[in-house]
């Protein structure tokens, strides 16, 4: 069985979904209070459950004609997605460790990307 670059694309979105997820589910613990009443009206953290729900159903697409050795190495795409949301909405600092840690995945992710060849 090969993969399909669609299955690829579907999954790779479904990681960029998912990483907006991270983001949404971190500005709602910024305004997290510990009572039900916080929990249901924080919409940060309502929409951060949303997103991983739809990053899931894209996942899903992606695995009906995909190989799973091959598409899920790529749901580490988001930590990619993660690092920079991270620095665009947190400010957080993006270090020489973590960028070699980026790299690292990335290599990952292309050489199970050739599978087979």
């Amino acid at each position: 069985m090969t993969t399909p670059v669609s299955s690829m694309a579907w999954v790779v979105l479904g990681s960029l979904i998912g990483s907006f997820g991270a983001v949404q589910l971190k500005a709602g613990t910024q305004r997290l209070e510990l009572t039900v009443k916080s929990l249901l009206t924080n919409w940060h953290l309502g929409l951060g459950v949303c997103l991983y729900v739809l990053s899931s159903v894209f996942f899903v697409f992606g695995l009906r004609r995909g190989e799973l050795s091959v598409l899920y190495p790529l749901v580490s795409l988001s930590y990619v997605w993660t690092t920079f949301w991270s620095r665009a909405f947190f400010g957080e600092s993006i270090t020489r460790n973590k960028i070699y840690a980026l790299g690292l995945i990335l290599a990952g992710v292309t050489l199970l990307g050739w599978g087979k060849q």
